[in-house]
């Protein structure tokens, strides 16, 4: 798949900024005041930030308010009633404990259970799609949400749940790399099954379906090379797991650095985020060509 990066910085900033204000709304770390402002604001601008990122993607924009109606078939729908759900119910418990010192248990505990509920709307966009097995299984939100609340807990600065949750989410983000490397060839996905001329013997492409490039080959076609791959996993990995792991068990945990071991984290999450799209065959790809370590057949559009 075609790693877009209004996707990519989406589902990253958005990830850690409901995270974050997950742990905000268990009153983790207890603040009001100034302290609660400025807790809330990074929860609310990663948030938000990230939700307007992926308006760049849309084709049609100005349709973008039209995704609030597909709420009963469309994770994407409910993603968005979700998310702005939980952002007004936390901009609430947020208001209440800036100005007035408050914390409303009840609702902080209401918006903590919608922003991990909009994270895992967002894997489901993904998890749900049988055309891209790396991503289709359980795995995939249990990735998004581990991610999601390992950078939240770094940015709330609750060091145990921060240790906890790093470790948690690099043995998903190992295990989900071993099993999506898999996840193709065992759904026995190939150029015979996507063409439908299985009971008719080998099939192999005599000519290309067209001699343009189209969404199809733009979108779901695209290729990345295994040792680069492979390099990029080690580095990802490193900088989101590793260093700010040792960050949080080696020194002691204040703003600094919190945010010190968050960028380190924001680095590996970018890096394993783009792989997370880069290394998904879509099996359309097949109707290309594609198979095993053949790319896709790419038209040229020099002439």
């Amino acid at each position: 798949m075609h790693p877009a990066p209004s996707v990519i910085i989406f589902t990253v900033l958005s990830g850690l900024g409901f995270g974050l204000l997950t742990f905000l709304g268990l009153g983790l770390p207890e603040a009001t005041g100034w302290a609660a402002f400025f807790y809330f604001a990074a929860g609310f601008a990663l948030a938000v930030g990230g939700l307007l990122a992926a308006t760049f993607h849309l084709g049609n924009p100005q349709r973008a308010l039209k995704a609030f109606t597909q709420w009963q078939t469309s994770w994407l729908s409910r993603e968005a009633w979700l998310s702005t759900a939980a952002l007004i119910v936390l901009g609430v418990y947020a208001f209440a404990a800036v100005f007035f010192n408050a914390s409303i248990t009840l609702l902080g505990w209401l918006g903590a259970f919608l922003s991990l509920a909009t994270v895992v709307a967002t894997a489901m966009i993904y998890a749900q799609l049988k055309t891209v097995p790396r991503w289709n299984h359980w795995l995939t939100p249990l990735h998004l949400l581990t991610i999601s609340l390992a950078g939240g807990a770094m940015l709330a600065q609750q060091t145990g749940a921060a240790a906890v949750l790093l470790l948690f989410a690099g043995a998903v983000q190992i295990f989900h790399w071993v099993l999506g490397d898999r996840r193709f060839e065992e759904r026995g996905h190939t150029i015979e099954t996507a063409t439908g001329l299985g009971d008719r013997g080998k099939a192999r492409l005599f000519e290309p379906p067209h001699t343009g490039s189209n969404y199809l080959l733009k979108e779901m076609a695209f290729v990345v090379g295994r040792k680069h791959a492979q390099k990029l996993r080690l580095i990802s990995f490193v900088a989101m797991i590793v260093l700010p792991l040792v960050i949080v068990v080696l020194l002691p945990m204040n703003p600094f650095t919190a945010v010190i071991a968050t960028l380190f984290y924001l680095a590996g999450a970018f890096a394993s985020r783009w792989l997370f799209f880069a290394e998904a065959q879509h099996v359309v790809s097949l109707y290309y060509g594609a198979s095993g370590s053949n790319p896709p057949y790419q038209p040229s559009l020099s002439r």
